[in-house]
């Protein structure tokens, strides 16, 4: 199909309707409420729309807040992640290895939003991203919690104690294949109680649908069985940056 003659058939009312924003999801923090606009939005939107996907949910009106993306099951799911926060002009970052941080590489992946981080670093990887937060004005951090493609038997807890310690909310975040819908689901403060929390987290992603659902791992922890205090160094997203193909 030539790309000239899907943008004739497409009704220009259709794009535009894209680009309202959507009823903000009722929770304990502002949303945006002006639709977004500009070349990238725009294209951004016209790919989702010949995609089929529709954007439900505005993102948190905040400068500074942790993101789940979830489900993560495929390759793909990067890539529409990306897609919806350019829909919104939202840049998010995402934590990767301060070994690939090298010029001139590294200007590229500044560009994508990498934070790097050291494994090696005496405040661990939780503490790192915790001065981050501490030293910008603005960062959107991304963290699939599920840390792989493949099922395992519990989620990583990284986001947990980065949002708590940090003192920045989480925003759950979705890609539900099954309603080809995406957006921004409940965003809130942590309590510190975690079995509270993660109860709240599982039951908004309790209908939500991956790519692959035989791979999504349900969203428990492993320190709500061990009854540990969530202070203390917990395991953390596997580094890679946004989701990307093997």
């Amino acid at each position: 199909m030539e790309f000239d003659r899907v943008v004739w058939v497409l009704d220009p009312g259709a794009l535009a309707s894209m680009s309202a924003a959507p009823p903000p999801t009722p929770d304990e923090l502002p949303r945006v409420q002006t639709a977004p606009s500009g070349v990238g939005h725009w294209f951004a939107a016209l790919i989702l729309k010949l995609s089929g996907w529709t954007v439900d949910g505005a993102p948190p009106d905040l400068d500074r807040y942790v993101v789940l993306a979830v489900p993560h099951t495929a390759w793909w799911d990067g890539v529409w992640m990306l897609l919806f926060a350019r829909w919104w002009n939202v840049r998010l970052a995402w934590m990767g290895k301060h070994t690939l941080m090298r010029w001139p590489i590294s200007l590229l992946l500044r560009r994508l939003g990498i934070v790097p981080v050291d494994r090696r670093a005496p405040q661990g990887l939780v503490g790192q991203i915790v001065e981050q937060f501490e030293q910008r004005d603005r960062l959107v951090l991304a963290i699939p919690p599920e840390g792989t493609r493949r099922r395992r038997d519990f989620w990583k807890s990284g986001f947990y104690h980065i949002a708590v310690e940090a003192k920045v909310p989480v925003c759950m975040s979705f890609l539900d294949y099954g309603r080809r819908t995406a957006g921004f689901g409940p965003c809130f403060w942590l309590t510190g109680d975690m079995r509270r929390d993660m109860d709240r987290i599982r039951e908004f992603y309790a209908d939500k649908k991956g790519k692959v659902p035989a791979d999504f791992t349900p969203p428990l922890l492993r320190e709500e069985l061990e009854a540990v205090p969530s202070t203390g160094e917990p395991q953390l997203e596997h580094d890679a940056g946004p989701p990307s193909p093997s």
